[in-house]
């Protein structure tokens, strides 16, 4: 029986978790940004459906500058990509911690959760003894932040440097009563080392990633990077949808490594729609935060989440996030490990083509000259060449039309051969000029007939 054919009831699906060991009536908790600053905006966001928070970053307050958000729009979507400047909070400490009480006494089952950032042992020791106090749930460490912040030190600072950020962990954990996790930063070439170290300095739960280092653009008359502040400008935090591939690969690698995998994670990324968070879950998150799409949504976003996510555990018969946490990830390989002989051509579906041979123009610029168009200026529907389509996805992807090109597979699924099990048995090109080249004799027009005639 299939999974759809399984089906579970709504009311029977039970959306809470314990994430380290902090409890929250579902996955969806506010990450650790503007939309957490004030417990106003927290119990607005508990309200709306939101289980957990994780409070704006605590610590010597800062003061901000004025002008600090800038984004990326494309075409007809705005801040498909999000940069800010803005730092920890500029609020007193003890303002947030009489909020953070006053929450829980409202909203004593969902998870609010403490970022912190500090610099000395002393610091850490005091902070996490006054967040207890106040009656949070967890702690998360700011290891993140790639701006401002950093330049004193601390934020992703700390995340780019495995060896500072375990000790710091260690200080943490030997001074906490409440679980701890760590947020790692991304602006690192091996994610799974800041993970590990984590691990080793004795975190509860892992969550990622913060914002990347970016200049989101230059301003043409000004010359001065967004945000512009005075006529100047800094690097910033980048985050919103655009960063989701990012963070989604980053969490797989976590997920995938057999000792980082015993600790929950947390996803963070460009999450804005209940695919997002069901894919963020199949690769191994059993949380989820969310900033960028609040900040352009508002909280009500999480009713959207919220439904979706259950009407997919319906349909596939799962009760708990639990039953589909990381089932993704056996599918995710090396390259070396794909099947070779796995072959898709693209077939267009004549009677929905539109005739705007978009397809034609990026197969033939971009890709593999496989796409023809009809000698009948009449006919506006291009033809696939299927002796030169290598099945590279591009056409369906460019096609403004929903299931107008599709890939369909050609092969009969009777041979599997990887370029791993080929360097074994010593098949593989090995000269520059090698027979076995994979476009060897594959169709390519000649230099000239470029020109135009």
């Amino acid at each position: 029986m299939s999974e759809g054919q399984r089906g579970k009831s709504k009311n029977m699906i039970d959306l809470s978790i314990n994430f380290g060991g902090i409890k929250s009536p579902n996955p969806f908790w506010l990450a650790s940004a503007p939309p957490t600053n004030s417990g106003y905006q927290v119990m607005k966001a508990f309200e709306a459906g939101w289980g957990g928070a994780v409070w704006k970053t605590l610590g010597v307050p800062v003061i901000n500058v004025s002008s600090r958000y800038g984004s990326i729009n494309y075409r007809n979507t705005k801040m498909m990509g999000f940069n800010n400047i803005e730092l920890i909070t500029d609020r007193p400490l003890s303002d947030n911690l009489r909020e953070i009480e006053e929450v829980k006494k409202y909203f004593p089952d969902h998870a609010v959760i403490a970022s912190l950032m500090v610099e000395s042992r002393a610091e850490w020791k005091q902070i996490i003894k006054d967040v207890e106090n106040a009656g949070a749930d967890g702690i998360e460490l700011n290891f993140g932040c790639p701006h401002g912040m950093c330049e004193r030190g601390m934020g992703s600072a700390v995340g780019q440097e495995p060896e500072v950020l375990k000790t710091i962990v260690e200080w943490v954990k030997d001074a906490a009563n409440i679980p701890v996790i760590t947020k790692l930063s991304p602006n690192i070439s091996h994610i799974t080392d800041p993970g590990l170290a984590a691990v080793q300095g004795g975190t509860d739960s892992i969550s990622l990633i913060n914002t990347m280092k970016s200049i989101i653009g230059i301003d043409l008359d000004s010359y001065a990077p967004y945000p512009i502040v005075d006529g100047k400008g800094s690097n910033g935090g980048y985050c919103g949808p655009a960063v989701k591939p990012i963070a989604m690969h980053m969490l797989k690698d976590l997920a995938q490594h057999p000792e980082i995998s015993k600790v929950p994670i947390s996803g963070i990324g460009g999450i804005e729609t209940w695919r997002d968070v069901v894919e963020f879950i199949l690769l191994g998150a059993t949380s989820v935060q969310v900033c960028t799409a609040v900040m352009h949504y508002g909280f009500g976003i999480v009713r959207e989440m919220e439904a979706g996510l259950l009407q997919f555990m319906e349909e596939k018969g799962y009760g708990t996030i639990y039953d589909f946490a990381g089932k993704a990830l056996p599918n995710v390989t090396e390259w070396k490990h794909l099947n070779l002989k796995y072959k898709v051509i693209a077939e267009i579906n004549a009677d929905k083509c539109i005739g705007c041979e978009l397809c034609y123009i990026s197969c033939e610029d971009g890709a593999h000259q496989a796409i023809s168009l009809s000698a009948d200026a009449t006919n506006r529907i291009p033809s696939i060449i299927e002796e030169n389509c290598v099945g590279c996805n591009l056409c369906s992807l460019v096609c403004p039309v929903e299931d107008c090109i599709t890939m369909v597979k050609t092969d009969d699924g009777k041979e599997h051969i990887t370029w791993h099990e080929r360097t074994l048995a010593d098949d593989i090109p090995t000269t520059f000029n090698d027979d076995r080249a994979g476009g060897k004799g594959h169709f390519v027009p000649k230099p000239t007939d470029a020109l135009k005639k």
